[in-house]
């Protein structure tokens, strides 16, 4: 029969060769699949909730209900994966929220006024922000150097313009003001963000009738009336007020200005003085958040 011819019987053993070989094959490819690298996915953003217990913010904490830093970047509508500038970020208090809050797909971008044309103290203090910040801020949030940039308005590439979804300015509109820096460092945000960006503003409260010399930012507060009127005029369109900043046991009239509450405490020079001011805490403050106008 044909099935037991010569040519017939060397055609199946040669085909159990490739199947014997093939089924010599499997183990090594399968051993191959089991040896390959896992895929790694990317860690869980932290919740805020985290953010605001890591260890590196034991300093912090204290502030943290004076500050209600979660409820006042929801009311900013700050979100993780944004481009969000902190204006004067001094010590890093908010930058240790905002950098990990804003995640791996966020950017945080540290910004001082233009001070170059100020007094050696004020430039020393203020200017030089491009070199001197990074480090201190990749200190504070475990965060590399690359990913945290600063500048001063002076040194703001061109290329960021239109790019920001918001600038926070936490207790600084008085230095804008008594500084004079105010209109130009506006115009300067105002650039900044995109044309859906938003501006918010936490700032200490004068009371509406205070008189004017409680109303020109050497003691730290302003009328909110007078703030809402300097950042409209430079292109903006208040959004939304909040209360949640507020205490309304600040009476706002402290010989040593708004440092003398805590945790400053100037100018409480005796038990009593320091036990009262504490018992006021942080001062009362305007939350606002503003819209650019095209």
């Amino acid at each position: 029969m044909p099935s037991h011819t010569p040519l017939f019987r060397r055609a199946v053993l040669a085909a159990s060769a490739l199947i014997g070989a093939g089924a010599l094959m499997l183990p090594a490819a399968a051993t191959q699949a089991q040896t390959a690298p896992a895929v790694t996915k990317p860690a869980p953003a932290p919740s805020m909730a985290q953010i605001l217990a890591d260890p590196r913010r034991k300093d912090d904490t204290a502030r943290d209900k004076y500050r209600h830093p979660a409820q006042t970047l929801a009311f900013f509508r700050v979100k993780p994966g944004m481009t969000v500038v902190d204006y004067m970020p001094s010590g890093g208090w908010w930058t240790r929220i905002l950098v990990p809050y804003l995640g791996e797909n966020g950017h945080y971008i540290g910004l001082n006024p233009d001070v170059s044309k100020d007094g050696e103290q004020t430039r020393n203090f203020l200017g030089g922000l491009a070199n001197s910040f990074p480090a201190k801020a990749a200190e504070y949030t475990g965060v590399p150097v690359e990913r945290l940039p600063a500048y001063n308005t002076d040194g703001l590439p061109a290329a960021l313009n239109g790019t920001v979804d918001r600038v926070l300015i936490f207790r600084e509109m008085h230095n804008l003001w008594r500084g004079n820096w105010m209109r130009r460092e506006l115009l300067a945000i105002h650039g900044l963000l995109k044309p859906d960006g938003l501006l918010g503003i936490e700032q200490h409260r004068a009371k509406p009738g205070a008189p004017a010399a409680r109303t020109i930012g050497n003691d730290g507060y302003l009328r909110e009336r007078d703030v809402i009127a300097m950042v409209e005029a430079h292109g903006f369109e208040l959004v939304a007020k909040s209360e949640v900043n507020a205490n309304p046991r600040d009476p706002a009239n402290h010989p040593e200005g708004v440092w003398m509450l805590p945790p400053f405490l100037r100018g409480a020079k005796t038990d009593a003085d320091r036990a009262r001011m504490t018992a006021i805490g942080e001062s009362d403050r305007m939350t606002l958040l503003f819209r650019k106008r095209p």
